[in-house]
């Protein structure tokens, strides 16, 4: 029976190094999704470099703290613009000058969103502050800023779960941890349906012109595949634990038969 125990401990091992490097791979996807700006994209066939004048004011407004939604959404539309978690960006000539000719050499600018930003409401007609608010959009954009961070500290929490059921050489904690995991999970996906929600809707107030096209980008690629490896580790910590339990108890009635 012993020698069937110790097959049983490897199982048990191996699965929790399998859900940790599942774990692991899903906190550094989550991170980088997070941290960049490409969860939405704006291709647009007319070349930045033939901006007008009035692009320009438009640039300008953009990069000002008091842009509204419907002023930057507009640049985002022109100038190839990204949207990310924190930070919208335009890509632009270096040097826009009415004297100088068009360029081919392009940089990109990005402005962060402040925190008043994330919790601002949104209208119900982008840009005109008396239009009432839009509940549907403005609850949408606050869960899509915090739920990253809620899935971000379940998962961490988990962790130090997992560290304090290695130190008591137990494997009944980590049904906690994997309890952490499936909700962090959840808020995953949270995330993804509140953010594809959000640009519906905003694309409906505000219809991409006839020469652009929007299409997610990788960092909502790296959210979206983040949130099956989270319900995949935690269903290794789960079954491990409880397997592992159910084991002992076995073994525990056999010696004592």
């Amino acid at each position: 029976f012993s020698s069937k125990g110790a097959m049983m401990d490897n199982r048990f091992a191996t699965a929790l190094v399998i859900a940790c490097v599942l774990s692991l791979i899903s906190t550094i996807y989550m991170a980088a999704s997070i941290g960049t700006d490409f969860w939405y994209e704006y291709h647009t066939l007319s070349p930045a470099e033939n901006i007008t004048e009035a692009g320009r004011s438009i640039w300008e407004e953009f990069i000002s703290e008091e842009a509204d939604e419907k002023t930057y959404t507009d640049a985002l539309f022109r100038c190839n613009g990204t949207v990310g978690l924190w930070r919208r960006c335009i890509t632009v000539p270096k040097n826009s000058h009415w004297y100088s000719p068009p360029e081919t050499d392009m940089t990109t600018n990005c402005i962060s969103f402040s925190l008043s930003d994330q919790f601002m409401e949104k209208y119900i007609e982008p840009g005109n502050h008396n239009s009432g608010t839009d509940l549907n959009r403005t609850y949408l954009w606050r869960l899509q800023f915090l739920l990253p961070f809620v899935s971000l500290g379940l998962m961490c929490f988990g962790a130090l779960i997992g560290l304090c059921a290695c130190a008591c050489r137990s494997l009944y904690p980590a049904i906690a941890t994997g309890v952490l995991h499936f909700l962090a999970g959840l808020c995953t996906l949270g995330l993804v349906g509140c953010y594809v929600a959000g640009i519906e809707l905003l694309h409906k107030k505000l219809p991409l012109p006839g020469d652009v096209r929007g299409e997610f980008g990788w960092s909502f690629c790296l959210a979206c595949v983040s949130a099956p490896l989270q319900f995949m580790a935690a269903a290794l910590f789960i079954w491990a634990a409880r397997t592992n339990r159910k084991e002992f108890t076995l073994l525990k009635a056999y010696r004592v038969a």
